[in-house]
């Protein structure tokens, strides 16, 4: 038997390792170029999941996190959390991110479960540690998947782990009758 918080931080840490190494290698432009019209870049994610972590790990179980981002608490120009400026180094982004979810793993580990938080701002939500850390994890996974597709976008990298070993091989022709499938069933489609 395993413990399940154990089991849920263990997946948050997973999601967390998979962002994170959507980074390695590349250029200091293709970490922070916006590649989507929504303006998603790799250190965007980081910045955003660094705040979430801090939010809701940190102020809403009254563990305020020392070094809890600007855009978090309102004191920056918006969206400031999903970019990277030329100022901002990607290691000290990087360092952020870890310290946050070292933060983060101390409230799970001292924390139940059941223990109920606040979340802080506008009228503020009661929430278990079970739920928030459901929460982070499917947040964490989600952006995670967002980075894997930016990722592609630039060098073709892509999956779970940096071998790319749970992803079927590139396949030309496996592309092409995707692409065939899809025009046939809008051509049949009134």
């Amino acid at each position: 038997m395993t413990d399940p918080k154990d089991d849920l931080r263990v997946y948050l840490q997973d999601a967390r390792d998979v962002l994170l190494w959507k980074l390695e290698g590349l250029s200091e432009y293709d970490v922070r170029r916006p590649l989507t019209p929504t303006r998603t870049s790799l250190l965007g994610l980081v910045k955003h999941l660094t705040g979430a972590e801090a939010l809701y790990f940190g102020a809403t179980f009254g563990r305020p996190f020392a070094g809890t981002p600007l855009w978090v608490t309102g004191d920056a120009e918006p969206d400031a959390g999903l970019w990277a400026r030329a100022d901002e180094a990607r290691e000290d982004i990087v360092a952020g991110y870890r310290t946050a979810w070292a933060h983060s793993d101390e409230t799970i580990a001292a924390l139940p479960l059941d223990a109920v938080g606040r979340i802080p701002g506008g009228p503020g939500k009661d929430m278990t540690l079970h739920r928030i850390l459901t929460h982070m994890i499917a947040e964490t996974h989600r952006h995670a998947g967002h980075a894997d597709v930016v990722r592609e976008l630039i060098d073709g990298s892509a999956g779970r782990r940096p071998d790319g070993l749970n992803l079927a091989p590139y396949d030309p022709e496996h592309v092409g009758r995707v692409e065939r499938a899809a025009k046939e069933a809008a051509a049949a489609t009134p």
